[in-house]
């Protein structure tokens, strides 16, 4: 039986080493230990492939603790720089900060995609540039600067990305778009689908009336009435919204 050992820096191709010092000076932060970048930026489908000799290790365990960090980072942020607001609106302004949209965004700024380890299907498949591959990859960036240089060094980075957005929510009234609202707040947990259903609709074709029901992982969390099928989402998602405390 043939032992596999894990990989160390060495096994990693010596193009992608080269290139990994270019992303380092893209964020600003030199790494003292490589192999916490390299794993990072290996997805899944190339540490499957390799399973010979060697071992790769995929970054879904530092996207976990990326995960983390990003939201502790971005709620200190909040809870300074906006200390007249509700908790409710700091919620809602977190979730356009720490949303996958968001996360994308923030990896295409410092082309993240080109800097990753993908298996040869992912490459052919044209999956390089694929939003939620980007943002958990960005999450597992912010875990292995967490982890090589500690919690200042990686908030400075995470600042620095989120800084943008940061800076246009503080413009911005709390956004009144019931829908959207929901579903920032509902990819804060992974793996939940928001859906909504027509479940009535009454009165004369000029008059109208439209029920829809929002249902989260096939829990209903709230229904609506409107003058159309799009008012009676809104409304639907607005008591939803009122269900998990966010609005009154």
């Amino acid at each position: 039986m043939i032992r596999c050992r894990n990989a160390e820096c060495q096994d990693y191709p010596e193009a992608f080493r080269q290139k990994c010092a270019v992303l380092e000076e893209r964020i600003g932060h030199k790494f003292s230990d490589p192999l916490l970048l390299y794993v990072a930026l290996t997805h899944s489908s190339y540490s499957n492939e390799k399973k010979n000799r060697v071992k790769f290790s995929c970054n879904e365990r530092l996207e976990f603790l990326g995960d983390s960090v990003l939201a502790i980072a971005v709620s200190r942020k909040l809870f300074f720089d906006f200390s007249d607001r509700p908790e409710g609106d700091l919620t809602r302004f977190r979730a356009g900060v720490v949303c996958e949209d968001a996360l994308w965004e923030y990896a295409k700024k410092i082309d993240l995609g080109s800097f990753m380890l993908l298996g040869n299907g992912e490459q052919r498949g044209d999956e390089r540039h694929k939003k939620s591959m980007l943002a958990d990859c960005y999450e597992a960036l912010i875990a292995a600067v967490y982890l090589d240089a500690g919690s200042e060094e990686a908030k400075r980075f995470v600042l620095d990305s989120v800084a943008e957005r940061l800076e246009n929510i503080g413009k911005a009234e709390p956004p009144c778009d019931y829908k959207s609202l929901l579903q920032q707040i509902v990819q804060l947990n992974k793996g939940e689908i928001l859906e909504y259903e027509l479940i009535g609709e009454r009165g004369p074709d000029h008059d109208k009336v439209f029920v829809s029901r929002a249902v989260l992982s096939s829990n209903p969390i709230g229904v609506g009435e409107g003058r159309s099928k799009r008012e009676s989402e809104q409304m639907a998602a607005k008591e939803a919204l009122k269900l998990f405390g966010e609005i009154e």
